[in-house]
């Protein structure tokens, strides 16, 4: 391991808990503050971010970055808005920290509670997205966890920027600066300094593409949380009402194709009186779908469909399409392709539904809704530090709760064990 970077993580590390040991002790009102004020700095600052994204949108460009990629890397002054709107948000919310899960008396006399309590320093590496900066420090302070923030070189121009804005917002407000740093260099070195920082950092979430994902997997010492892709599926069963299917297929794909959320496949189920108006609003919109025979016969730009496609992610305007034998086919599909994410069936029956949503083995489940509602803030989180695709600990959009762990308080009045 680069020796540099190592001590650099190990410092940041030390500052980091100095600052957590601090935060968990502080009332919710403190956190709150902070987090306005936070907010606050990052309006006054938006002249600054904003041409320092313009810088990071130029280099992009001029690498070649995708569009998608590009998409998830621009600010505009409503994105910058929704960033500092999104920290607010955060503040208002609910304070997990110090909340009793359960408790109970023993037939000794004790007293037994679990209490929600942070983490302590938890590690965010991520990518392209620069808002990450300001949500995931959101969600971290008003948990009372510091974080170390690592970015991508993509954004740091306005990682930079947003990070400045925010550590003098707390700081403003008398909250520790080093509550949230930000690693300051982009050598990838720094990266494996913090994936091995056992008794530094907490925990890892990594938020970005499927290599940043599968290499923090594969390296890391610390615990990690996170989610390696977002292969989501939308299946149109029979009862499906046809102009709902239609809404709701165009939008889970074409809202916004660079996100997690945006279906990948869709099924449709061959029972379906008329798939033909769905794959043609499709097509209207650019989307390029790729079926098997049947679809083409339905829709004849569809292209032909190889078998990687039913396991990729595109984060663009593609879609995989294909006919399905009723709810159980669709199922089947989906437990052999699905990432895990995100699967939604749409439908008029109900029992249908309730076979799909008790059937699928995913973090999200939804019916009658586009898939693109997999989102912290749509799910009343305020923010998402991430979607959690695991079985253990937080499972779906990562917020506050998902940021806290418990521990036991035992409460006596004299008992000795026998």
């Amino acid at each position: 391991m680069d020796q540099d970077a190592q001590t650099l993580i190990a410092d940041m590390g030390a500052r980091a808990r100095t600052a957590a040991t601090l935060l968990a002790a502080l009332p919710t009102a403190a956190k709150a503050a902070g987090l306005r004020a936070a907010a606050a700095a990052i309006r006054a600052d938006a002249d600054a971010i904003l041409a320092a994204n313009a810088r990071d949108i130029e280099a992009g460009t001029a690498n070649g970055l995708s569009g998608a990629l590009l998409d998830r890397l621009r600010l505009d002054p409503a994105r910058l808005e929704g960033a500092a709107a999104g920290v607010e948000a955060v503040a208002g919310l609910a304070d997990p920290v110090g909340a009793v899960i359960d408790s109970s008396e023993r037939p000794n006399g004790l007293q037994l509670s679990r209490v929600r309590v942070p983490i302590g320093v938890i590690g965010i590496i991520y990518e392209s997205r620069p808002n990450v900066t300001a949500d995931a420090a959101a969600l971290c302070v008003m948990s009372g966890n510091a974080t170390i923030l690592r970015g991508g070189s993509e954004a740091a121009h306005s990682n930079r920027a947003i990070h400045a804005a925010f550590a003098r917002g707390l700081a403003d407000a008398g909250l520790p600066a080093d509550a949230v740093q930000l690693v300051p260099t982009t050598d990838r070195a720094a990266v494996g300094a913090m994936l091995k920082a056992d008794g530094t950092i907490d925990l890892i979430v990594p938020r970005g593409g499927k290599s940043l994902v599968a290499r923090v997997q594969e390296e890391a010492r610390v615990p990690v949380l996170a989610h390696l892709d977002g292969i989501c599926h939308t299946y149109v069963d029979r009862a499906a009402e046809p102009a709902m299917a239609v809404k709701l297929a165009v939008n889970a794909k074409m809202r916004r194709t660079g996100i997690c959320g945006a279906t990948e496949t869709l099924l449709i189920d061959r029972a379906f009186a008329d798939p033909a108006p769905i794959l043609s609003a499709l097509a209207d919109t650019g989307c390029a779908l790729r079926g098997d025979a049947d679809i083409r016969a339905i829709e004849p730009r569809a292209v032909a469909a190889n078998a990687e496609d039913w396991d990729t992610e595109y984060l663009d305007s593609i879609l995989s399409v294909a006919l399905v034998d009723g709810v159980e086919g669709a199922m089947a599909h989906i437990a052999r392709h699905s990432s895990r994410h995100t699967d939604a069936i749409v439908t008029e029956d109900a029992a249908t539904a309730e076979r799909f949503l008790n059937g699928v083995d995913s973090a999200i489940v939804m019916w009658n809704a586009s898939t693109q509602f997999a989102d912290g803030g749509e799910f009343g989180l305020g923010a998402e530090i991430g979607i959690a695709t695991g079985r253990l600990h937080a499972r779906g959009p990562v917020a506050l709760e998902g940021l806290t762990t418990y521990k036991w308080m035992v409460r006596g009045s004299g008992q000795a064990r026998p």
